[in-house]
């Protein structure tokens, strides 16, 4: 007698689901968001969200036709068991997933001759995670940032570098054991994004460290995705900047991907909630 599987519980194809967009600040007035907690009488961010419903297409089956220089992202499946099996402690993943991800940066952004990570944020779905899932529409790093990154972390190789093309890139996964189905990734293509769309907002560390990421406002002309039920195999390339994205004549419009988790309202009420970590990178060359 023939054995049925039974029927997957991923939600997949285009869903419409609303996503956290930010109102253009005032003139003069600049966005500031603190990491963790802010000083006293001071706001987590002083920014004004604007939730709105976007349709998502679903990436799953073409994941080839897309890439980092026109949408700054990019899917790379097929990847073994990670050296690194807990995901628990910082020193150990830097000792052993880290390595990994530099060989999956040089393997597959061509050109690539040189990687620093500089650091990686886990996020988890239960009660009194340091840092979960993040349901605003923002891009990592700006042009300036990359650039305070860069001198930073490579020291008295800063400026050579700085002169060739140097990238920031996060490299997501989930850590769901199955497919995941709860609080997936969208992402936006960068082609489709005006500059107009991008908010520069102060990113205040713990420390006293002060970068600067990007809210976005909403535009119906922009593009957004997501890969329905990732899987550990599976990683997404999200490319925060690109030097070459500012260079006329180089073809490149990627460099700036907005990216947001979001709610499909297709997922089941007890579905495992989302795990995940982005291993963030400079990438050099060519």
């Amino acid at each position: 007698m023939a054995i049925t599987a039974p029927p997957s519980t991923v939600p997949r194809g285009p869903v419409t689901a609303k996503l956290n967009f930010t109102v253009p600040p005032a003139a003069g007035v600049k966005g500031v968001n603190y990491v963790d907690a802010p000083p006293p009488g001071e706001p987590q961010r002083n920014l004004t969200a604007d939730p709105r419903e976007v349709t998502l297409a679903d990436i799953r089956g073409r994941e080839v036709e897309f890439g980092l220089d026109r949408d700054a992202f990019q899917v790379v499946r097929g990847q073994p068991p990670s050296a690194e099996t807990e995901f628990a402690d910082d020193a150990s993943i830097a000792a052993r997933y880290y390595p990994e991800v530099e060989r999956l940066l040089l393997d597959n952004i061509p050109g690539s001759n040189r990687v620093f990570i500089f650091d990686h944020t886990l996020r988890r779905a239960t009660p009194g995670a340091r840092r979960s899932a993040v349901f605003n529409a923002h891009i990592d790093q700006t042009e300036y940032s990359a650039e305070k990154r860069v001198r930073s972390h490579m020291g008295a190789d800063a400026d050579a570098l700085l002169r060739g093309r140097y990238r920031i890139v996060n490299v997501w996964r989930t850590l769901n054991k199955g497919p995941l189905e709860s609080n997936p990734l969208a992402f936006g293509s960068s082609s489709s994004l005006d500059q107009r769309d991008v908010i520069p907002v102060e990113h205040r560390y713990p420390g006293g460290y002060v970068g600067e990421t990007a809210a976005i406002a909403y535009n119906p002309h922009q593009r957004w995705y997501y890969l329905s039920g990732m899987t550990p195999d599976e990683r997404l390339l999200l490319e925060c900047f690109d030097s070459d994205g500012l260079r006329d004549g180089s073809g490149v419009t990627g460099g700036r991907l907005p990216h947001t988790a979001f709610i499909d309202p297709r997922t089941r009420p007890d579905a495992e909630g989302r795990e995940s970590i982005e291993v963030r990178a400079l990438v050099f060359g060519p």
